[in-house]
């Protein structure tokens, strides 16, 4: 069984017999089924890195969900882009991975994407938002205060890295992170 907690290392029983109070005189005629349980986000590195499959880019997200770090997508290929997107969606109720790959171009890629690029379809639909908002035409012309918060807001939710918002807002790295600093993070 494969268990995606972040939290906490699966607790409950493992075995038939720890589910229920069998009297000892019974045990004999209930068969005791036993499940082997694969905590995801508790893998290690070094197990990570030994899967073959594109499952290696979901146990590192839950991995990296555990830590609380950033994710940090790398550039290896994807093997099977749709079901892994499709997996994602599964697994976080976030359909916004399936809708990736039904309005984006991935749907006929038979490998060749990389998380690295998934990524980055997410920040420029992100932006392309933000523009139909006018909020990122607005903030690239100067308004300090804005420009503060969606930047923040950007890194606060991972959406992009500071040299990503950088190049985006055309302004140096050192400016990305003082602004940032003007507007408290979220907890």
């Amino acid at each position: 069984m494969l268990y995606f907690g972040t939290e906490t290392k699966w607790t409950a029983p493992k075995k038939l017999h720890d589910c229920f109070k069998i009297p000892d005189k019974l045990k004999l005629f209930v068969s005791d089924y036993k499940i082997n349980v694969f905590n995801i986000a508790w893998l290690s590195d070094k197990t990570i890195s030994m899967f073959k499959s594109d499952f290696k880019f979901v146990a590192k997200y839950f991995q990296t969900k555990r830590k609380n770090k950033k994710y940090k997508p790398t550039h290896e290929e994807i093997k099977h882009v749709d079901s892994l997107l499709k997996m994602f969606s599964a697994l976080t109720g976030d359909n916004k991975f399936e809708k990736l790959y039904n309005e984006g171009n991935y749907k006929y890629v038979k490998g060749g994407v990389t998380m690295c690029e998934i990524v980055q379809s997410f920040i420029d639909e992100g932006i392309e938002q933000g523009k139909a908002q006018g909020i990122v035409q607005g903030i690239a012309q100067g308004k300090a205060e804005e420009k503060a918060q969606l930047i923040r807001r950007m890194l606060d939710e991972n959406f992009a890295t500071p040299q990503q918002i950088a190049g985006l807002l055309k302004i140096s790295v050192r400016e990305v992170k003082k602004l940032a600093s003007k507007i408290p993070a979220e907890a």
